[in-house]
């Protein structure tokens, strides 16, 4: 079945029905894309389709802060997208759907599982930087974490309060998950597990003051990491995922699921992994019951054993190969003072895409 492409970014030739909600099931954060201008414009809660109560007061107690929400997904999504862009699933959006990665997430896999741990951390990260910046009336930086002053240096700057972004990831993000089954108590876990990878990953952020850079003092505060090192830290825990399996117990509100692991010889995840209890589709070929785009047409990469080659990638169907010039800036030489001039050359590549 055909599709239409731009990036990471397709449309399926067909009306995907459970399109029509804002945060449907198993897509709490999925911010679609004509939400992604948020930030330059006033927020019409009540115009937003598909939030649940909760998400609703949240939005309308929180309302200068929801672009920072809505950026936050844009970074998870973006990130995810950088993760996954030499495997069979490059964590693809649908244009025109309000259920921004389709039927892809329906599934408790893996695959949904980093998602919603991505999306969560990009909401928090990007809430902590907002109040860090001043951007927000409602809160600043975190003042409790400062503790003594080491050898050399005393607290200063503005601390990110983490806490903060967690918290207001956690109350928007879990607001859907309250019901008593797994795929409920799947994404609560995967959510956290993505907030505590921001918290795992603070750094201590120092700056020198004096006279020609002397350091004569030194003043330094708690800061977010880069983004990226949130992402390889969840796509490490992405290639670690626990498979669970799902038990029901009768307690005095009903039927309740929950999650145990599948398997007693591995260690159990602690609240840091990933869990899941579904199977992933191989993705080779286009589905749309699964989300699966396929692999035809993909860039692979020739000489590499991993799962962005040819030979993997393109699930033993092979490859084509085609010739491309670019233009390129070449010899360059740096001219005193101060700028540098450059050639202009065409290069040829070879480009292999899957059969």
């Amino acid at each position: 079945m055909p599709f239409v492409q731009s990036g990471n970014s397709k449309t399926w030739p067909y009306k995907h029905s459970a399109a029509k909600s804002f945060l449907k099931m198993g897509q709490s954060l999925a911010v679609g894309h004509q939400y992604s201008s948020l930030g330059t414009q006033p927020i019409l809660c009540g115009s937003i389709p598909g939030l649940v109560p909760k998400q609703l007061r949240f939005c309308r107690n929180y309302v200068e802060i929801m672009p920072s929400v809505a950026e936050g997904v844009k970074i998870g999504i973006q990130e995810c997208q950088h993760q996954f862009r030499g495997r069979r699933w490059n964590c693809t959006t649908i244009n025109d759907s309000l259920a921004i990665f389709g039927p892809v997430l329906d599934k408790a896999t893996r695959e949904s599982a980093f998602v919603h741990a991505i999306a969560s951390a990009g909401v928090a990260f990007a809430v902590t930087r907002a109040c860090a910046e001043g951007s927000a009336n409602i809160c600043g930086c975190d003042t409790r974490h400062k503790g003594p002053p080491g050898e050399g240096w005393k607290w200063g700057g503005c601390s990110e309060d983490v806490e903060f972004g967690s918290m207001v990831s956690r109350e928007f993000a879990d607001a859907r998950e309250n019901r008593p089954d797994a795929r409920s108590a799947m994404n609560r876990h995967n959510n956290e597990a993505g907030r505590m990878s921001l918290n795992d990953n603070m750094f201590l952020k120092c700056k020198c003051h004096g006279l020609s850079g002397s350091c004569e003092v030194k003043t330094c505060w708690w800061s977010q990491p880069d983004f990226r090192v949130v992402g390889d830290y969840m796509k490490d825990k992405y290639d670690s995922a626990s498979e669970m399996v799902v038990e029901k117990h009768k307690e005095s509100r009903g039927w309740v699921e929950t999650l145990r692991p599948k398997y007693n010889y591995f260690k159990p995840p602690t609240e840091r992994d990933l869990v899941y209890y579904e199977s992933s589709p191989n993705f080779c070929d286009p589905n749309p019951e699964t989300g699966s785009f396929g692999t035809r047409d993909r860039i692979c990469n020739l000489t590499s054993h991993g799962i962005d080659g040819c030979d993997l990638l393109c699930c033993g169907r092979g490859h084509n190969t085609r010739t491309e010039k670019r233009k390129e800036k070449c010899h360059c030489i740096f001219h005193w003072c101060c700028y540098v001039s450059c050639q202009e050359c065409v290069r040829v590549y070879d480009v292999h895409t899957c059969k």
